[in-house]
């Protein structure tokens, strides 16, 4: 993931920004390398190096990861001018500001968490923000960042965890969805190639009509479903299979206690 948002900053930002990425691997290192503008982005083994200096400090690791690299780099930190931004699910506001917590100085820096979901890679993820003791620029600052990926919304922190079953899960269960229409499009006599690219489309066109003429969604299924016809009966069977009922279980069941 923060490769992901790297290589979108390398592609949507001007050359006023400058970009370091660190991983412990070099292997990875050179291979993002391949894939950004030459001259864009600095790479480096040191964490330690990566926060020298930054305006903005994104954490892209594993939860479990968190508190190691916050021990790592926590004394180089300067909390009266840099940001620190955390991608890992789960780890609360309150738990950055224990991990961030230096012997003897109570001041703690400007915080924000980011759950963002695969998407962002072509353009249009779905990025949720909240953040604490952020002023208006620097949650502007970390807004724009993420809005170069698709879309950034700015939430609660209580909601964090439900944006992350609805866009970040969700997303798989659209996955789902599209490769559910594809086989049946197989057993229909389509190519599979062919029933995927069909697929792929209709789902894309129904989100585009959505998003684009911004008209009710009940009116927009109202417009294919005709008395008698083919949709409504289909519509009809996926509710007597329990399809809604389905997905809103699914999207709920990772934030059910």
């Amino acid at each position: 993931m923060g490769g992901t948002i790297a290589k979108g900053l390398c592609k949507n930002t001007d050359d006023s920004v400058s970009i370091t990425v660190a991983n412990r691997s070099e292997g990875k290192l050179k291979a993002f390398e391949e894939d950004c503008p030459k001259g864009k982005v600095t790479t480096t083994v040191d964490n330690l190096a990566a926060v020298a200096g930054a305006d903005i400090v994104i954490l892209a690791v594993k939860p479990y990861i968190i508190p190691e690299v916050i021990g790592q780099i926590k004394q180089k930190l300067d909390y009266d001018t840099q940001t620190i931004v955390s991608l890992a699910a789960g780890i609360s506001l309150d738990t950055l500001d224990s991990l961030l917590a230096k012997d003897g100085f109570g001041k703690l820096p400007k915080v924000f968490r980011v759950i963002p979901n695969t998407a962002i890679s072509v353009g249009s993820g779905v990025t949720y923000i909240c953040g604490r003791r952020a002023n208006k620029d620097s949650e502007k600052d970390i807004t724009d960042i993420f809005s170069t990926l698709g879309y950034a919304a700015v939430v609660e922190e209580r909601l964090m965890d439900a944006g992350t079953a609805l866009a970040s899960c969700g997303i798989a269960y659209v996955y789902k969805f599209i490769q559910a229409i594809t086989q049946a499009g197989v057993e229909m006599g389509f190519r599979a190639d062919e029933a995927l690219r069909y697929s792929i489309m209709t789902v894309k066109g129904a989100a585009d009509v959505l998003a684009f003429e911004g008209n009710p969604l009940q009116q927009e299924i109202d417009r294919v479903t005709t008395p008698g016809g083919m949709t409504i009966r289909g519509i009809n069977e996926l509710e007597h299979n329990g399809f809604t009922s389905a997905v809103i279980k699914a999207v709920l069941k990772p934030i059910t206690k």
